[in-house]
């Protein structure tokens, strides 16, 4: 019998990878729920899947197919990033498990709750942590001599339009920051693999552009984290690329530009089998890249920044 899923945010960037990984895993969405009416794309999925444009419409009609015996197994959540632990405690009422993107909560301290209601409710917290189903990673972190302390440089550059200011991205208290915008997939690898976070100390923040030092147990990683265009290296604008992505480990460049195809389908697979990532597998990052977005900023700190970062050396 097939798994029945909503999702929540379906009109997005990542919603079209959840609908294709639902399908791809042999299951069916029943609804969808999303402000924005532009979601033609479920049409190329799940063209006679409930639609509704509010959430309080969403929920009752949830609640109805659950009181009716054909409840939902399943809700995934690709919604706004303040909006996730709401859209979580709106699962789990509705006897669902979840599926939800990072990061899973904004203030770690909301994960404690969100535990609690797990527990009670019976119901499973997924977390997509898809880097860490990714093949090269998977053989980096078996590789890793954990006699050692590790050099990582990690710089990533994805310029953003006018538009970023304006959307729920570009507010802290919507989308948590930069860093977990951008940033959070290669901080949970990173505290994944190389352990926990031992020292924090920002050197640039500000809406488009943050940097910092961050010791783990067995690394020391620079990083440098921006959507501002003036910040991606001359080499990649004389290429025409718009992207600049890179991470060093011992000044060796680390190749993985490649295999993410299919990671959120490997990520429903893993949850369908019992396997997801639950509430204390993405806490690490989440709690990382609070603490970046809240600390004082370390800008005395001469020679310290990132070389790509203008006029800062």
């Amino acid at each position: 019998m097939k798994e029945k899923f909503a999702l929540i945010g379906a009109s997005g960037y990542v919603a079209p990878r959840h609908m294709r990984a639902i399908k791809e895993n042999n299951c069916n969405l029943l609804v969808a729920v999303d402000p924005c009416d532009s979601v033609g794309i479920i049409d190329s999925y799940f063209p006679e899947a409930s639609f509704f444009t509010e959430i309080e419409r969403f929920d009752r009609h949830v609640d109805k197919l659950r009181r009716r015996g054909g409840g939902l197994d399943y809700v995934s959540i690709c919604s706004p990033n303040y909006l996730h632990d709401s859209h979580i405690r709106l699962a789990l009422r509705n006897n669902c498990n979840v599926i939800c993107e990072k990061p899973m909560v904004i203030n770690p301290e909301n994960a404690s709750f969100l535990e609690i209601l797990e527990n009670e409710s019976g119901k499973k917290i997924n977390n997509i942590l898809q880097l860490r189903l990714h093949e090269a990673i998977i053989n980096l972190k078996k590789s890793i001599d954990y006699d050692k302390i590790y050099d990582i440089d990690l710089t990533y550059i994805t310029p953003r339009g006018r538009w970023y200011e304006y959307s729920w991205k570009g507010e802290q208290g919507k989308s948590g920051g930069l860093p977990t915008n951008i940033g959070i997939h290669f901080f949970d690898v990173l505290t994944w693999i190389f352990g926990k976070v031992q020292k924090n100390v920002v050197f640039t923040r500000d809406k488009h552009t943050a940097s910092g030092h961050l010791v783990l147990e067995k690394a020391n990683v620079r990083w440098l984290l921006s959507v501002d265009k003036k910040n991606l290296p001359a080499a990649t604008l004389s290429g025409g690329e718009r992207t600049y992505r890179s991470l060093k480990i011992d000044n060796k460049e680390f190749e993985f530009s490649t295999g993410f195809e299919n990671l959120h389908t490997k990520s429903y697979e893993e949850i369908l089998n019992g396997n997801g990532f639950g509430i204390s597998d993405g806490l690490r990052s989440i709690e990382l890249v609070y603490d970046i977005c809240n600390c004082k900023v370390e800008n005395n700190l001469k020679g310290e920044y990132h070389p790509l970062l203008k006029g800062t050396r």
